[in-house]
């Protein structure tokens, strides 16, 4: 039943309780948390480039994003249900995105468009696979 869950769920998840347990619903205060820095790296051009917590955060949701597009190439049952909880799942934040202050930050932005992303390959993929498994039964 695991398997049916959307993993971009977690990273949504984390950025809920950033946004809202941790600040209140201060749009400002969700920017300022997202854009700390947690440590920075030399760089071979003598720049200390700074990572701060919406970019970690951007980066293992990409990760998750592609875990999600290797679990869509499936044809089972349990990936229809997956499909349908990303939708569920991209329909709120889109809603957080659009209504909520803490929300309209460019890290829950891209968040978002990750998840449509999840949603639509997830789609595409099953149709395409299950069209192969058509025509090979032809």
């Amino acid at each position: 039943m695991f398997a049916a869950l959307p993993l971009l769920a977690l990273p949504v998840l984390f950025y809920n309780v950033v946004a809202l347990a941790v600040y209140g619903v201060s749009a400002t205060d969700a920017g300022a948390r997202m854009t700390a820095q947690i440590f920075t790296i030399p760089m071979a051009s003598g720049v200390r480039w700074s990572v701060g917590t919406g970019d970690v955060m951007i980066f293992l949701s990409l990760v998750i994003l592609f875990i999600e597009l290797l679990k869509s190439t499936t044809s089972r049952r349990i990936a229809i249900i997956n499909h349908s909880l990303s939708m569920i799942l991209f329909i709120i934040c889109l809603v957080e995105f659009l209504l909520f202050k803490a929300f309209a930050t460019s890290a829950f932005f891209l968040l978002t468009a990750m998840v449509l992303l999840d949603v639509l390959a997830g789609f595409i993929v099953t149709i395409a696979s299950s069209r192969r498994d058509i025509d090979i039964i032809d």
